[in-house]
């Protein structure tokens, strides 16, 4: 029988004695952050978006909390289990989805809706950090060794580029790419994997991206070329946030937003009415928070013992990471336009819980950072 160990108070109260308050409060204030801008939306309404941010926001809260609780043994004991049930709800989206513009992303299951490949971004993370802390380090450049991430990496992906989402898709890629080359993979396999990536991204390019994928592309490259079409989205944006400039037009003044020029103000352009309505010093405070956030993560990870705690930490950190990237990228026009987030301040349900489950496990992994569960441990293993 396995023997886990563990120096940290197993207690409730003692465990929430001990989660990092500093990096709960940086998440409080982005949720705040978050909330303010979408009541700005709508020209000071709680309706529809920031009263149900509320409660969301509230409700992932309380589920961060609760996960930090659990110890890494419980969470080792799901990873497979939890990215088995990701997986056959992406089959379900595939037989059963609802198609909303034009892609089958969501599942509809009695009062719920729910984007299954948000979950995968956790459950991926939580097996791929699984299967590394049971693998021997001498094994992690074998090829034996990477066919099982691959697999695990690559048969979520097919799924949901079939949807198709492409933005999520390479999300998960570099998710997954992240945590296999922080398990210590060599670098001539990184190099190797690097030039077939580049390989099979021309292939992509020549023979099987989709118009619309294309058109975005294209789009990106010079939006000039269709200004009230493909191109408008990213020039409204332009406009929008060097409208702003180094202080903004101020809180609910926003010209692009209130005036409806700004499309997806709500969801994926919320970054772009906050750089308007604060400008430059409002951009880089709510980067500034971002950053924070990261840093504090990073430093949990480095603070962990157990090889699964360190690649849960990180996982989860690197996924978030690409979440504020790409989305601040996007609107400002440095990457194609894309359906990403910017975590806690866009309104999205699905998103809302899986970004603060996620942070539930690097608060989890603080807590529980001197635990040592060997190889094999865990609720199923």
């Amino acid at each position: 029988m396995a023997v886990f160990t563990q120096t940290v108070p197993r207690g409730a109260r003692q465990k929430l004695y001990e989660i990092n308050w500093a990096f709960v409060l940086l998440i409080l204030l982005i949720g705040v952050i978050g909330v303010a801008m979408l009541y700005s939306v709508e020209g000071g309404a709680w309706d529809p978006y920031a009263s149900r941010h509320v409660v969301r926001f509230a409700f992932g809260f309380m589920v961060m909390l609760v996960v930090a609780m659990f110890p890494p043994r419980f969470w080792m004991g799901i990873a497979y289990p939890a990215y088995l049930g990701a997986l056959i709800l992406l089959v379900g989206v595939e037989v059963a989805g609802e198609t909303r513009m034009g892609a089958q992303r969501w599942l509809v299951i009695g009062p719920m809706q729910m984007q299954p490949s948000e979950f995968m971004k956790i459950a991926l993370v939580l097996a791929l950090a699984r299967y590394y802390h049971d693998l021997p380090e001498e094994k992690v450049s074998s090829l034996g060794g990477l066919i099982i991430p691959a697999v695990m990496i690559g048969a979520p992906m097919g799924l949901i580029v079939m949807q198709p989402d492409l933005g999520t898709s390479l999300l998960l890629a570099a998710t997954g790419a992240a945590i296999v080359f922080m398990a210590g993979l060599s670098w001539w396999v990184i190099l190797g994997a690097s030039l077939f990536s580049v390989g099979g991204a021309v292939v992509y390019l020549q023979y099987f991206i989709e118009p619309y994928q294309l058109a975005r592309i294209q789009t990106f490259l010079n939006p000039e070329s269709d200004p009230m079409g493909a191109g408008y989205q990213i020039l409204q944006s332009r406009i929008a946030i060097g409208s702003g400039g180094v202080a903004g037009k101020g809180y609910m003044e926003g010209t692009q937003a209130s005036l409806d020029f700004l499309p997806e103000k709500q969801t994926d352009f919320i970054f772009t009415m906050l750089a308007e309505e604060f400008g430059f010093i409002g951009a880089i405070t709510v980067l500034g928070l971002y950053a924070l956030v990261l840093a504090n993560a990073i430093m949990i990870a480095a603070s962990c013992k157990s090889v699964f705690l360190r690649l849960t930490v990180m996982g989860v950190a690197t996924t978030f990471a690409l979440y504020v990237f790409i989305n601040t990228a996007m609107v400002m026009g440095l990457l194609p336009v894309v359906g990403v987030p910017l975590p806690m301040i866009s309104y999205g349900g699905t998103v809302m819980l899986t970004v603060l489950f996620g942070l539930g496990l690097i608060l989890g992994a603080h807590v529980h950072r001197n635990a040592e569960p060997p190889q094999g441990a865990g609720l199923f293993g």
